[in-house]
């Protein structure tokens, strides 16, 4: 029996978010279930209405981008969890061979590397990612920044039962939060050098918009976690 792998798009107002959906559709692995989760919005939904028999569509009142993968996690039945971000996309065989790999080191959460693209899809940067040279070092990195491409991580859903949801009070570093409730409950962070996702850089993405924002909240997440980090890297003996 093939697990199954549950991908959660996040939906507010984007133009991609048709090229998000048909990437996930066209995956290799056979056991897919893909939830969109449309945060409250205005605009583009007209581009979900072609795929409502082949996707699962939730609609939810705008909270932003940690509710909505909350809320698709919470209805998903899947034994793995991918995100993808609604103006981004996956390879064909992303979900077939980050599960593999996954399967065969025992992991429980992985990321991988990725290429940029333009708005207008052209490949702009190949095989994006920090390559670390032991999981103290990739540790050692989570006090500076975050490293992880959240479009690029799978985890299995029973992961979230032990280190909890997204943090929905942080609008922008959710994510980052996450990894690092992750690592300080002891939980290799395995990392596939393959590129398997699409992240698209474009004048309206929220890295861009809000940047003075997402530096502040940066700031504040590792002020609450610098301690127990350089403590738990001092018992690895790193």
């Amino acid at each position: 029996m093939y697990p199954r792998v549950s991908i959660i798009i996040p939906f507010y107002n984007c133009p991609y978010i048709e090229q998000s959906i048909v990437s996930a559709l066209g995956q290799t692995y056979p056991n897919v279930e893909i939830i969109v989760v449309d945060d409250g919005s205005t605009v583009h939904t007209d581009k979900i209405a072609p795929f409502l028999t082949r996707v699962h569509y939730l609609g939810k009142a705008n909270g932003g981008t940690a509710s909505a993968l909350n809320h698709g996690i919470r209805m998903a039945s899947g034994d793995y969890i991918a995100w993808l971000s609604s103006d981004d996309m996956f390879y064909p065989d992303k979900i077939e061979r980050q599960l593999n790999f996954m399967l065969a080191h025992h992991s429980v959460i992985s990321y991988t590397a990725f290429d940029e693209i333009d708005a207008y899809n052209n490949v702009t940067n190949r095989s994006v990612g920090a390559r670390f040279a032991s999981q103290v070092d990739f540790i050692r990195s989570l006090i500076s920044h975050d490293p992880i491409n959240g479009c690029t991580v799978m985890m299995k859903t029973e992961l979230l039962s032990y280190i909890g949801l997204f943090n929905e009070s942080l609008p922008f570093t959710h994510d980052y939060d996450l990894w690092l409730r992750a690592v300080l409950g002891r939980v290799y962070v395995h990392f596939l050098d393959q590129s398997l996702t699409m992240y698209r850089w474009h004048s309206d993405m929220g890295t861009r918009k809000h940047w003075p924002a997402i530096e502040r909240e940066i700031a504040y997440i590792q002020g609450i976690y610098r301690a127990q980090l350089q403590d738990y890297i001092q018992q690895l003996g790193g």
